[in-house]
């Protein structure tokens, strides 16, 4: 065998490694926990396929006791992190945590997989969450396949959210959503937990490596400064949770300085955990402070 193979040309701390010859190995959101209908903590999962044809799919979250209640509940479509590169809404990391947040706004959650780099670069995720959104918006007519979502959600109450790179996604669709018609469906939120954005100043490797044809910092889809759609974002409240020790903290705080500056005519809520890191609430989802930022967000949805 060439030696060559085994050449690492591009790891991400203990998540991803990527081989000269093309091999991926990832370490990180590969497992996969089996939906439920009856499950024990009291939210019931499907699997639904979107795509077929682009692998696209998601995993739907809905409190047990909604079912055949007739009761339509509040609607969060939710992108996970990952830097684009691993995560899946089936893995026990993510699944948990919609399962905790179903449980604490009482919502009815859509968690999107989309396609994943280096095999599928950017914007392939963001193309790919798009076409979910505009299937989970299908249904606001009383049509659509799924009858969960036909039947239990309420559209006058629809959010986007997710952590990191996923954040980053969902705010591109509530810009996207502010241009392009969503059958009729008009945003209430956009929530960005820990959001990965581009710095004003450089465009890290990172980037780089799941968008090789960036422009840099004229990318839009990297520095928020650079999105014309900023102004229209397709939302009327926005909240953005920061953590004290995160890395991406002050890009977290350039996106809320752009969005206050933009001509947006919407309420953008910022709020920042003390002593916590990047996403440290799906690693240690039962701290205090985990508790706290779950409160945060049933709170926003809650009060849409």
């Amino acid at each position: 065998m060439d030696s060559s193979s085994n050449e690492i040309i591009h790891q991400w701390g203990s998540y991803i490694r990527v081989y000269k010859d093309g091999r991926v190995e990832r370490f990180f959101g590969t497992d996969k926990v089996p939906s439920s209908i009856n499950s024990t903590d009291g939210v019931s999962t499907k699997d639904v396929l979107i795509a077929p044809e682009i692998d696209v799919s998601a995993r739907i979250f809905i409190p047990t006791s909604t079912i055949n209640s007739g009761h339509k509940l509040p609607l969060l479509i939710y992108f996970h992190g990952g830097g684009f590169r691993v995560g899946s809404p089936f893995c026990a990391t993510y699944h948990n945590y919609l399962t905790s947040v179903v449980t604490a706004a009482s919502v009815v959650a859509v968690s999107i997989d989309y396609r994943l780099a280096p095999e599928y670069l950017v914007p392939t995720c963001h193309e790919d969450s798009w076409v979910a959104l505009k299937w989970v918006a299908s249904h606001s007519n009383g049509e659509g396949p799924e009858e969960w979502i036909r039947d239990y959600a309420n559209f006058g109450q629809v959010f986007l959210a997710g952590d990191s790179g996923g954040a980053n996604i969902a705010h591109d669709l509530a810009a996207q959503a502010g241009i392009e018609n969503l059958n009729g469906v008009k945003l209430t939120g956009l929530c960005l937990v820990h959001p990965y954005f581009g710095s004003k100043d450089s465009v890290d490797e990172s980037w780089i490596f799941v968008s090789p044809t960036t422009s840099g910092l004229d990318d839009f889809r990297y520095n928020p400064a650079a999105d014309s759609r900023m102004a229209s974002l397709g939302c009327t409240r926005v909240l953005i949770c920061l953590a004290e020790k995160d890395a991406l903290r002050q890009r977290g705080l350039f996106y809320y300085e752009t969005l206050r500056k933009s001509g947006w005519g919407g309420e953008v809520e910022i709020v920042e955990t003390e002593g916590e890191g990047h996403v440290f609430h799906l690693f240690n989802p039962n701290c205090d402070t985990a508790e706290a930022l779950l409160k945060k967000l049933a709170s926003f949805i809650n009060h849409g």
